[in-house]
């Protein structure tokens, strides 16, 4: 089976992008992320009978064959495909125009910096003369306009325009695209942008001014990037960050806009765990309070990305480590009296694993109690260098949902960083 699949929280060029892909693949299967923008979801409500789409949670994994994705490029993107991500059977088709490198590896597809992903895919459809019907012209061209600010933005590229064109000459309706995009704006949006209104700070940084506001969320909101935007023309900021903190979930929702070519906004996410392009981004911080995020986004901005702290300024040394051939039960009460949640596995000067309380508390038979440690630790070890940053470091983290790194230089342990050593960092507690 093929499957054409796109990223989480589904906008227009996202619809647009997977279902033009249809069009390439005619018997391909189109896989729709659970996570979809409430416009998106009122056009689809209208037109679900034309576009009919697969639940990720419907997916019979082990039956697919080729996977094409569109306006991602990156697996913790997609929803519900990481049984996908170690096949080595699996082909892979790719249509992006996001500039970051992800860690989907194509092996056919198309990649290039446009505006709209669904320009890629319009050019496609165009070069293999494809009949495209006013309202699959009407749906490509909202993916391109909603990307591009109807081709304002700045990362609008004139393939962009060449592809609206054609699409207005196959009859693609502006008065329905003009209702689509129009985001939905109720009392609880109204309520969200007064508390950013509020909260707003405003920094003159490198010759640019720079917002930050804040709010708490009370459960899911959709069109939090609408209520941001909106913010930026409200205070005529040149970039703005807005923080909305879940403490149901203990997360942080950055959403970055940027009207300057100079502030790549894109760029101070990534080392975030996020993404996005030049001119809009966003991430999801666990895990970290607004203003440890603001502290943090601070410095990328100051220091143009890189952070000026070095992971060997915030480690902890001499490290506390166990033996391979310690008990379960040895290891877990040791932990326990020096209050660590985990440590790393020494075999003399060799860092052979990490064990963390999370994998021994699991451990309940008297057999498994007495076994040596090793047989339970985690033998891949993510490391990390004295010399790297900060940002290096939560990025590794975040990417591999640990919550310590040990710290080896030219093979040696020479320190620990955890994951409270970086947010008291970015708390200003140190």
């Amino acid at each position: 089976m093929d499957i054409i699949t796109t990223h989480k929280n589904v906008d227009f060029d996202a619809l647009a992008s997977v279902v033009a892909a249809s069009h390439l693949y005619p018997d391909a299967r189109i896989v729709l992320p659970r996570s979809i923008n409430a416009n998106v979801r009122a056009f689809l409500s209208i037109h679900k009978d034309l576009f009919p789409v697969l639940s990720p949670l419907d997916l019979r994994h082990d039956q697919v064959s080729r996977l094409i994705v569109v306006d991602a490029n990156r697996w913790e993107r997609l929803d519900c495909m990481n049984p996908l991500m170690d096949r080595s059977d699996l082909e892979i088709h790719l249509y992006d125009h996001h500039p970051e490198i992800g860690d989907i590896h194509p092996s056919q597809g198309k990649q290039a910096l446009v505006g709209s992903a669904a320009t890629l895919l319009v050019q496609e459809l165009e070069k293999r003369r494809a009949g495209i019907d006013p309202i699959h012209a009407t749906l490509f061209l909202a993916g391109i306009y909603e990307d591009t600010g109807h081709l304002t933005f700045p990362c609008t590229k004139p393939d962009d325009a060449r592809a609206a064109a054609f699409l207005l000459e196959g009859q693609a309706d502006l008065n329905v695209i003009q209702t689509a995009l129009r985001p939905g704006y109720g009392p609880h949006h109204k309520e969200i942008l007064t508390r950013l209104l509020e909260t707003a700070r405003r920094s003159p940084m490198n010759g640019h001014v720079v917002c930050f506001a804040d709010a708490e969320l009370n459960g899911h909101v959709s069109g939090l990037a609408s209520v941001v935007a909106m913010l930026r023309d409200i205070l005529s900021a040149d970039v703005i960050f807005g923080m909305f903190w879940d403490a149901r979930r203990k997360q942080s929702i950055v959403i970055a806009r940027s009207g300057s070519e100079s502030v790549d906004v894109a760029a101070i996410m990534k080392p975030l765990g996020g993404g996005g392009r030049p001119e809009a981004a966003s991430a999801l911080v666990k895990g970290a309070r607004p203003e440890g995020v603001e502290t943090w986004i601070r410095e990328l901005l100051a220091q143009n990305g890189h952070a000026s702290v070095q992971i060997f300024d915030l480690m902890s040394f001499p490290v506390f480590t166990v033996a391979p051939d310690d008990t379960v039960e040895a290891v877990h009460a040791r932990l326990r009296e020096r209050g660590h949640t985990g440590a790393p596995v020494m075999d003399g000067e060799r860092l052979v694993g990490v064990i963390s309380v999370r994998d021994l508390v699991k451990l309940e038979r008297p057999t498994q109690r007495s076994a040596p440690v090793k047989a339970f630790m985690k033998r891949d070890v993510v490391t990390i260098a004295p010399q790297a940053s900060v940002t290096t470091a939560l990025r590794l983290m975040v990417k591999h949902d640990i919550g310590r790194l040990p710290v080896v230089d030219d093979g040696r342990l020479v320190g620990i960083v955890t994951r409270s050593d970086l947010m008291l960092y970015y708390y200003n507690l140190i």
